[in-house]
């Protein structure tokens, strides 16, 4: 889940996950764990849009990620299934006068947008998806040819212990840090970093694997 266990009992439909968020919307942002911060951080950091890019901005929730890049980004487009969080995002654009954000439904595997994307990102939020699911999110995803993806989420580097309050067994299925790294790397992104924030929460940093560019572990 995303920040812990506020939002356990959840079932693990889309349309459960929406409505619970929707319910827990006004107060999410002031109920972060600190790993969740340095998460956010870490993605916002490694996002690095240029001026001309366009980012896309998946389980955007009230848009911590993609509105901290509004200022060097073209476009900032925002997708969450919750209307509730994606009206806080609203709320936020709002008091910024930020005329450069599109905020609109849409999942990871059913983003409905149709327009470039040179950086996607996304934070804690792709964890809900089995892994056959998140694979076909981020294969998805590489359809749009960004420059970077990176993704901020609860992932495994030990093994997982769900005594800590960064996902709950019934609920949520987080993957093993190989299993995204293979993910992504099979649809012709290069991991170029991977960061530690727990050992249940990480960042892994992608690029598109242009032609002429030299594929990890080829000679």
């Amino acid at each position: 889940m995303s920040q812990g266990s506020k939002l356990v009992g959840m079932t693990q439909t889309p349309e459960d996950h929406a409505a619970r968020f929707t319910e827990v919307a006004e107060e999410y942002d002031d109920d972060s764990s600190e790993e969740y911060k340095a998460c956010a951080g870490a993605v916002i950091e490694a996002a690095a849009p240029e001026p001309e890019h366009t980012v896309l901005d998946l389980g955007a929730g009230t848009g911590a990620i993609g509105l901290a890049l509004a200022d060097d980004a073209k476009q900032v487009v925002l997708r969450d299934l919750s209307e509730g969080m994606l009206d806080q995002a609203r709320q936020k654009v709002a008091d910024r006068g930020l005329d450069n954000v599109e905020i609109g439904e849409g999942s990871f595997r059913e983003p409905n947008y149709d327009g470039p994307a040179d950086v996607i990102v996304s934070n804690f939020a792709l964890h809900h998806l089995s892994d056959a699911e998140k694979r076909e999110a981020i294969g998805i995803w590489a359809d749009y040819e960004p420059e970077r993806i990176v993704l901020g989420d609860v992932m495994f580097f030990e093994e997982p212990d769900p005594s800590v309050p960064f996902y709950s067994p019934e609920v949520d299925d987080p993957a093993t840090v190989g299993t995204l790294v293979e993910a992504f790397t099979d649809e012709g992104y290069a991991v170029v970093d991977v960061k530690r924030i727990h050992d249940q929460v990480g960042v892994i940093v992608t690029h598109r694997i242009g032609e002429g560019d030299l594929v990890p572990g080829a000679e």
